[in-house]
């Protein structure tokens, strides 16, 4: 297995909308609509930060009917559906792999089962824990194997917006650097000691750099 890479970063809302306005004034930028996720029920759109890196927004579809399983990211917590009443927010981040059979082996911190998927034309497995939660908080990255060979970065249009570093604070980070190093990922994430968990990307824009 070759070393994981930095994939995409999700930042949730609690509209697919309020997110997308959320981003656009941060950062200039409409998101492009992406698709529906009907096993989870969720909806998305996308916006480039690079060559095969880029911005999902992601928030329930209303439209969908509510999964027999708890949605991915801890959408369905009561928790984070209060705070994202009150601000879109980066909830998680993905790293892409050719083995994520081998890589969930490696991980030190469970990242759950691996999942089949599919939007429209895109295929991936991705790990997803039973209870929908995101182990370590989302500052672990969530695994994902894509089984086509496009990418959902490759059609996006190049905004001018870019992924300048990627940082995260946790209350063990000894662990998390452990096993970021187990997926070959210390230099995608800087990690520091903070009470809760907490992921945020600085992102270099035609406004200047934004934090997120």
């Amino acid at each position: 297995m070759s070393a994981a890479a930095l994939d995409h970063l999700v930042v949730a809302g609690a509209t697919l909308a309020q997110a997308i306005e959320y981003v656009a004034d941060l950062t200039g930028v409409v998101a492009r609509p992406g698709g529906q996720h009907v096993a989870m029920g969720t909806h998305n759109a996308l916006a480039r930060l690079g060559e095969r890196v880029y911005l999902e927004l992601i928030a329930i579809d209303p439209v969908l009917p509510r999964p027999a399983r708890p949605r991915w990211f801890d959408l369905d917590d009561a928790a984070m559906q209060s705070a994202l009443g009150d601000q879109p927010r980066l909830i998680a981040w993905v790293a892409r792999t050719d083995d994520i059979v081998r890589a969930v082996a490696r991980s030190t911190v469970d990242p759950g089962p691996v999942h089949p998927m599919s939007r429209g034309d895109y295929r991936w497995r991705i790990t997803i824990p039973d209870d929908g939660s995101r182990p370590g908080g989302g500052v672990p990255p969530t695994l994902i194997q894509w089984d086509v060979a496009k990418h959902p970065a490759d059609g996006l249009p190049d905004a001018g917006v870019s992924l300048v570093e990627l940082a995260a604070s946790h209350p063990a980070p000894g662990t998390i650097r452990s096993a970021l190093a187990a997926l070959g990922l210390s230099d995608a994430l800087r990690v520091t000691y903070g009470p809760v968990p907490r992921l945020a990307a600085m992102l270099r824009t035609g406004r200047g750099l934004v934090t997120v």
